[in-house]
């Protein structure tokens, strides 16, 4: 039994990491995002780009690759309306402790 928990949790922890050649640079660089829902709804998000000032533009692709894939994973479709997206205005994206938040929803 000990040795199937071992197993188990070894087996666990593989399957969570993703290997260099599974992720996605943009401008060059790999950006860590997170993606989460707002009071509950699963339509609204916001999305959060640490490490922005390495690249700006690199930062507003990697949340518009991440904002289109949880839309199309979860309702299948691409289609994205932004409060805060990508093609913003520089002045309205915020840089806070070296991270970009981006906002929007899916359609439901």
């Amino acid at each position: 039994m000990r040795f199937f928990v071992i197993a188990l949790t070894i087996v666990a922890a593989v399957a969570g990491c993703s290997s260099r050649e599974d992720r996605i640079a943009f401008d060059g660089i790999y950006f860590n995002t997170k993606l989460s829902k707002v009071d509950g709804q699963r339509d609204v998000f916001t999305l959060l780009v640490k490490n922005a000032s390495q690249s700006i533009d690199g930062a507003r692709e990697a949340a518009r690759y991440d904002a289109t894939s949880y839309c199309v994973n979860t309702y299948g479709s691409s289609d994205i309306a932004w409060v805060v997206g990508p093609d913003s205005p520089a002045d309205d994206l915020v840089l806070v402790d070296d991270s970009l938040t981006f906002s929007g929803s899916c359609p439901s």
